[in-house]
């Protein structure tokens, strides 16, 4: 792997990564497994939880389990190189084929991104974003699912924190949702997710921050992966089924209106969200 360059050059080994960014259960895998089908894209061929919190001073522990928040000053040249070098080594075309040369296409989606994308514009200059928007009240739902099922659970033992062992990423903030009901848990995760994440991409010029949004995507999946594919300088070269197959880490069977199951939950939640909800909406506009 050639050795990473500071200067204002074209990055040697990663062309214009892409990274998919949302808040967690806003259907990341779905966009995640269909767009690593394009040619000539390289991913680690799953989620880089441990690739990533490997590094020691990228571990909430080695912070005190403040949160997954990661900003610039985070990437030192150390563990920049280091996670360079992580990423390098795993990557597989769609075929599990490593890259024949360099530099080359890399896809990444890992929820706690979300959180750290100015660590990843560091490590990765040439980075390119993906913003996912999905209907709030149905992530608000697949979060609290999420929790309920005992399939996300990110730190089990993580000190201090009582109920329902924490799940999904670990927000800034998170020590004052101890003892909380569970709607209002994943509604300040969703916030503060969110509110971060745009607060981040807002900073980046439109060519390196492509929206696209869930509904649309299920709609008229062929259309939408040509057209991200196009904004994004790849090409598509198969066809997609007009319904999707579930992803990896569906836990009930989707559908536009199952959040309802927890409507009167979520519907409690929404006016504190207002704000956040009505700014995401408008950035989600291409």
């Amino acid at each position: 792997m050639q050795p990473f360059k500071t200067e204002a050059s074209r990055d040697p080994v990663f062309d214009r990564p892409v990274f998919i960014i949302s808040p967690p259960r806003s259907g990341s895998t779905l966009l995640f497994e269909t767009l690593a089908q394009a040619p000539g894209l390289f991913t680690t061929g799953r989620e880089s939880h441990g690739l990533i919190e490997g590094i020691t001073s990228l571990n909430p522990a080695f912070r005190g389990y403040d949160s997954n928040r990661l900003d610039a000053s985070s990437a030192t040249p150390a563990v920049v190189d280091e996670l360079r070098r992580r990423f390098h080594s795993q990557m597989r075309d769609r075929d599990g084929q490593p890259p024949a040369r360099q530099p080359y296409r890399l896809l990444e989606k890992t929820p706690k991104n979300a959180l750290r994308i100015p660590l990843l514009a560091r490590a990765f200059p040439e980075a390119q974003f993906v913003y996912l928007y999905r209907d709030p009240r149905q992530t608000l739902s697949s979060m609290m699912e999420a929790w309920q099922s005992g399939r996300f659970r990110t730190y089990p033992q993580l000190p201090g924190w009582t109920g329902l062992p924490w799940s999904l990423l670990l927000i800034p903030g998170w020590r004052e949702l101890v003892g909380r009901p569970l709607e209002e848990i994943v509604a300040v995760q969703w916030e503060t997710t969110t509110r971060i994440l745009l607060d981040d991409l807002s900073v980046f010029p439109p060519d390196r921050c492509h929206k696209i949004r869930y509904d649309e995507f299920l709609a008229a999946p062929a259309a939408e992966m040509k057209s991200l594919c196009n904004a994004l300088g790849l090409e598509w070269d198969r066809p997609l089924d007009a319904a999707l197959p579930f992803s990896r880490y569906t836990v009930s069977r989707p559908a536009p209106d199952k959040w309802r199951r927890h409507a009167d939950l979520i519907e409690r939640v929404l006016p504190g969200l207002q704000a956040t909800l009505d700014r995401a909406e408008r950035f989600a506009v291409r």
